[in-house]
């Protein structure tokens, strides 16, 4: 299959003078002569240039189809691709890029396959069916239909792990993970209102420059290790207050009963 594609390619790549006709077009990008011409009445591909009775292709229209189905095996529909592609001045391929960069995971974290037993080894409770679906739902684990379970971030799983031995339930650990969603999700929302107003928002005004596209990737790249660390460090400073107020009102509590059982034997 490499070895024809190549030869199609080699066969492509050299089309006559002014151009390629559709069977030349359809040989060097493996589509047939019928989806090139669906793709025309879609609007994907722009129509060619006629010369008596022939239309020809150009380079144009071979990159155009190839950043097609590149946009759908990404997982694009024709209408969601059509209006990339009619984003204006040659930026499609700059905003596809863009939009696949936006797509991509925050950070890289494998995930892991285990059985039931051993998730219950792990986290005790963790076969009732109720824990398990709020944690699906939460995005911790993803049933699978041979029993198994995926667990989306085996840190999560390990920090769960560690709870436990401590004598925390699964239930505890639920609660506490569903409270740091509903903050997580807020603290996302932010962030990316921060980089849609402050930089999207005026690159697009500007009528999205295609010179300025390599800025707006690189910002894009910057802004997940700053909202990251941004991240961190207020959580810092909140747990230490939290921490301490904590622990000043534990200290108050404590002293409480003791007074009292001074006063008790003064009497006596």
């Amino acid at each position: 299959m490499a070895g024809k594609r190549s030869r199609l390619s080699e066969k492509g790549s050299k089309p006559a003078e002014h151009g390629m006709t559709i069977r030349e077009l359809a040989e060097r990008t493996g589509m047939t002569v019928r989806n090139i011409r669906a793709h025309q009445t879609r609007g994907l591909l722009p129509p060619p240039i006629v010369r008596g009775r022939t239309g020809y292709y150009n380079e144009e229209h071979a990159a155009r189809i190839e950043l097609t189905r590149e946009m759908q095996a990404d997982g694009l529909n024709l209408e969601a691709i059509r209006r990339v592609l009619d984003s204006g001045d040659g930026s499609a391929s700059a905003m596809f890029d863009f939009t696949r960069a936006l797509r991509t995971p925050f950070e890289d974290e494998a995930s892991e396959i285990v059985d039931a037993d051993e998730l219950t080894r792990i986290w005790g409770e963790a076969a009732d069916e109720k824990l398990r679906g709020r944690a699906e739902r939460l995005g911790i684990f993803r049933a699978l239909p041979d029993g198994r379970v995926e667990v989306i971030s085996p840190r999560l799983l390990r920090a769960a792990a560690e709870l436990a031995e401590l004598g925390v339930g699964a239930e505890g650990a639920l609660v506490t993970a569903e409270k740091l969603r509903r903050h997580a999700d807020g603290v996302a929302r932010a962030f990316v209102d921060l980089f849609v107003m402050e930089v999207w928002q005026p690159f697009d005004r500007a009528g999205r420059p295609e010179q300025d596209w390599p800025r707006i990737n690189e910002a894009l790249e910057r802004m997940r290790p700053l909202a990251a660390g941004a991240l961190l460090a207020t959580f810092q400073i909140a747990m230490g207050e939290a921490v301490e107020k904590e622990s000043e009102r534990t200290l108050r509590l404590a002293a409480r009963p003791a007074k009292r059982a001074g006063k008790r034997r003064k009497r006596r």
